[in-house]
């Protein structure tokens, strides 16, 4: 089957499913699913790689992520952040800061891992799983099977904590608006946070989702301070320094200005909306399709422990933070 008919295909089913409730419910988005309907169609549909073809899964995979990211600014406004206070804010950074210099540390020198994947698996534990890895990967330029690794690994862990931290929310000790800011600083995924918030209330759902999109939000100063970073080390190099923006992060920052101080019709913000989850959908679909199981458990045990630490890491060290920095409402 032409790549040309089944990545769109698989990104129109990945949406179907993901909108209905029985899915929905358990926070089961349209991008893990594009991932895994990727993975099953790579194994089991004859797939042609004409040259033309192969160039449009990687222009999926790479263009539409950056103009899917775009798109999604347009769902996020600056004044979110004001609704919540700037202790919110402050912990969103501390959480992502710790979580992706300690995984990054701890995969290098205690799992022994590429430092591209402990740079990807924690990036995606620390802001929004997948679309996280994805992202870094336009500053990083790994492997393929860097990138494949990653994403399961933050998809999976992103899975257990959206079931557990509803269980865990009786033995807290936290207000509901409080726990929600918990579920919005440390669950991976944002259909994650908003599955976990909405198992507890109302309250806490409206929490866990600004403070989730605050992380996101985030996603674009820490793609450009990594961006200066690679850029300062490879100008050991060449005795030059060159630093890279990627572009995409320019636009995701003027979308969501755009939606702040210029609120768009409902028409045409639906529109950007499908628009962003069609095109980071089909670069899911291209990465799932590229995806085989044998690349997965070549990589061994040790990303998963990785990502489990971080996962600990995020429940235990988010909450005594939240207990530190955020009032009990």
């Amino acid at each position: 089957m032409s790549l040309y008919i089944l990545l769109p295909a698989i990104a129109i089913a990945a949406l179907a499913l993901a909108s209905l409730p029985a899915l929905s419910a358990i926070g089961l988005s349209a991008l893990p699913l594009a991932i895994l309907l990727g993975m099953v169609a790579g194994h089991l549909v004859p797939v042609c790689h004409s040259t033309g073809e192969q160039w449009f899964s990687r222009f999926s995979q790479q263009k539409l992520l950056r103009a899917g990211i775009i798109l999604f600014g347009f769902s996020l406004n600056f004044q979110q952040i004001a609704a919540v206070g700037w202790q919110a804010l402050l912990l969103d950074g501390i959480v992502i800061s710790t979580t992706f210099l300690l995984g990054t540390w701890l995969g290098i020198k205690l799992f022994k891992l590429e430092p591209n994947v402990a740079m990807l698996t924690s990036v995606g534990s620390a802001i929004c799983g997948a679309a996280a890895v994805m992202a870094t990967e336009a500053v990083l330029k790994p492997k393929q099977r860097d990138v494949t690794v990653a994403v399961a690994t933050v998809v999976l862990f992103g899975t257990l904590a959206m079931f557990s931290y509803p269980l865990l929310y009786a033995f807290s000790g936290m207000s509901e608006l409080a726990y929600g800011i918990f579920i919005g600083s440390t669950v991976h995924e944002v259909a994650q946070a908003v599955a976990a918030g909405q198992a507890i209330g109302e309250q806490a759902l409206q929490n866990a989702v600004i403070v989730k999109l605050m992380r996101v939000m985030l996603l674009a100063p820490f793609i450009v301070l990594l961006s200066y970073v690679v850029s300062k080390k490879q100008s050991a190099k060449d005795n030059g320094h060159r630093l890279v923006i990627p572009w995409f992060v320019a636009g995701f920052v003027a979308s969501a200005g755009i939606n702040t101080w210029l609120p768009l019709p409902e028409l045409l913000s639906s529109t950007f909306h499908f628009g962003s989850q069609l095109s980071l959908a089909m670069a899911m679909a291209a990465l799932g399709l590229n995806t085989r199981w044998s690349t997965i458990r070549a990589a061994g045990a040790k990303p998963l422990m990785l990502a489990g630490l971080l996962f600990v890491l995020l429940m235990v060290g988010g909450f005594g933070l939240n207990h530190l920095l955020i009032a009990k409402a």
